[in-house]
């Protein structure tokens, strides 16, 4: 039996719901594909398709086998182009996930560099700061932030995010501003909860000495959505460590104000991840190495703290506010050069 034959001819009768349909498609008599099933069901020895007189209906190994035929079957065309036409541009669908501040405030402004120089690929992207399986989910690599260690998938290192203790001018009005750590005994957070570490809360944590300190506040909020954890900062609900880049208008409207710059927190490492038991396309090569090229050309991705504190500075200083987007981001380079 001709397994990636079959694969073909299955995977064409489910998405036309029809065997004669699949037959006129693919230009074989109907009895054909009628026997390549049969074997295909015989060779697996289960029922895939249920049929009845006006419709098919898959099984439940009928639906996991589609699946898995489906990506099998799009790397086999993916492969071949790739020695077909080594000079043609790279083409088709790519599917990335990555969180969601990362997405909506450094990748997407600059979308439009990496659509000038690949036209062809249709770019997915899925925007959420959960832990996904890329071989369930058929992702082709992922954006993550934070330890990788323990991880069965290959990574890239892309940057590091600089992050800051801040809170809103308004929380700090009733509370206080903390100048010690000792000061945070009577302080609230807001608390950061995720799936990736089985629902539990991230840790305050504060570098004395080269040592990350971890400190518990309590808190009467948790989210577990980057742009919540913000948005809560700003109604006054508490401390919260986020990244430089996701409160860079915030810092210069002063909606937040930095607190405890002397202890900041350690940056997070962000990486490009992708199977380990897969080789990456050249689609999936090229957007990493694109991604990289962005985080580098940003000094606040790179997890410099002489640009944070000169930014910070900055932010409490009157000025022209800077434009916070990509071009703003980039800007801080010549920031650092004038302090």
């Amino acid at each position: 039996m001709d397994k990636l034959q079959a694969m073909q001819v299955f995977t064409r009768v489910v998405d036309l719901n029809g065997f004669a349909r699949a037959a006129d498609a693919m230009a074989l008599p109907r009895a054909t594909v009628t026997t390549i099933i049969q074997n295909l069901e015989a060779h697996l020895g289960t029922r895939l398709l249920l049929r009845t007189t006006r419709r098919l209906n898959l099984t439940a190994d009928g639906a996991a086998f589609y699946d898995h035929a489906q990506r099998i079957l799009a790397d086999v065309k993916e492969l071949e182009s790739s020695f077909m036409d080594a000079a043609r541009r790279p083409r088709g669908l790519l599917h990335v996930d990555m969180p969601t501040s990362i997405g909506r405030q450094v990748v997407v402004p600059a979308l439009p560099k990496f659509h000038a120089l690949y036209p062809d690929i249709e770019l997915k992207l899925s925007m959420n700061d959960r832990q996904i399986d890329l071989v369930q989910e058929g992702v082709d690599c992922v954006l993550r932030i934070g330890d990788l260690n323990g991880s069965s998938l290959v990574a890239r290192r892309l940057g590091s995010l600089s992050r800051l203790t801040c809170a809103s001018p308004a929380y700090l009005e009733r509370h206080g501003i903390p100048h010690t750590l000792e000061d945070l005994r009577h302080h609230a957070g807001v608390r950061y909860f995720s799936p990736n570490i089985g629902g539990r809360h991230y840790p305050f944590d504060f570098q004395v000495a080269d040592k990350a300190v971890e400190v518990p506040l309590k808190g009467a909020v948790s989210v577990n959505d980057s742009e919540a954890y913000v948005g809560c900062a700003l109604a006054g609900y508490g401390l919260a460590q986020p990244a430089l880049f996701m409160v860079l208008p915030q810092l210069e409207t002063g909606e937040l104000v930095e607190v405890l710059p002397q202890y900041r927190p350690q940056p997070m490492a962000i990486s490009a991840v992708y199977p380990q038991n897969r080789q990456p396309s050249p689609k999936v090569r090229l957007f990493i190495d694109w991604v990289l090229s962005l985080f580098e050309g940003c000094p606040i991705l790179q997890g410099k703290e002489d640009i944070l504190t000169a930014y910070c500075a900055e932010a409490t200083a009157p000025r022209q506010t800077l434009q916070v987007d990509l071009a703003g981001l980039f800007a801080l380079d010549e920031l650092s050069a004038q302090n």
